[in-house]
């Protein structure tokens, strides 16, 4: 969804075409990688022409730029839900659960992500050093606060979420070999056993002794 800022002096048909571009671009670069794809093959995508799509974007970086600051905004979205007020083991498993989701209904953008983070994340590393950071910092600190009062069990609040990020977005960044490696009857319904599965190993792990 284009936001405020965005739409802003734009018609009805300009904002239609951005966000159709913006489509097509996910499909690419989700399967091709930032260096793989090409102007010409969004273009394609979209059904538009090339002068086109550069009525709208000057540059294939234009519009991957536009992608990752919406994914990031996406990506932030759960962990921002962490209420440093609510039950602890809940709350923390209540962002697994988040995280899956997305996973399950957002695959494109975190295989999007994913490709961005593997080439070194050369286009988004002043978004992770800025807000993802500032979050991060922000709610590790809370995580921090529920180990020191003995309402979970002691770990590293930085790495256990890399472990719920490693753990939830596996299955929409490795879907087709997650599909592949399950027994056809518990395919259908992966993510209702994943988060059953995700649930039961954190609420384990971090019970306090």
């Amino acid at each position: 969804m284009a936001k405020a800022s965005e739409a802003k002096g734009k018609t009805r048909i300009q904002m239609e075409k951005t966000e159709k571009i913006l489509a097509a671009a996910l499909d690419v670069f989700s399967t091709y990688g930032f260096r793989g794809s090409t102007i010409d093959q969004v273009a394609q995508q979209a059904g538009l022409s090339k002068p086109n799509l550069f009525y709208y974007y000057d540059s294939k970086d234009a519009i991957h730029a536009e992608l990752i600051e919406r994914l990031l905004y996406t990506w932030l979205d759960p962990l921002h839900q962490l209420n440093p007020e609510g039950e602890p083991i809940d709350e923390i498993c209540a962002y697994v659960h988040r995280k899956l989701e997305m996973a399950r209904d957002y695959p494109r953008e975190s295989r999007l992500f994913a490709n961005e983070i593997l080439q070194g994340a050369p286009r988004i590393s002043s978004l992770i050093a800025g807000p993802l950071k500032s979050l991060v910092d922000e709610k590790t600190n809370v995580i921090q606060g529920w180990i020191d009062a003995g309402k979970i069990a002691e770990t590293d609040p930085y790495h256990m979420l890399f472990s719920i990020w490693a753990t939830t977005q596996h299955y929409a960044d490795f879907d087709s070999q997650v599909q592949t490696l399950l027994p056809a009857d518990k395919s259908k319904d992966r993510f209702k056993e994943a988060v059953a599965h995700l649930d039961r190993l954190f609420r384990k792990s971090l019970a306090p002794e």
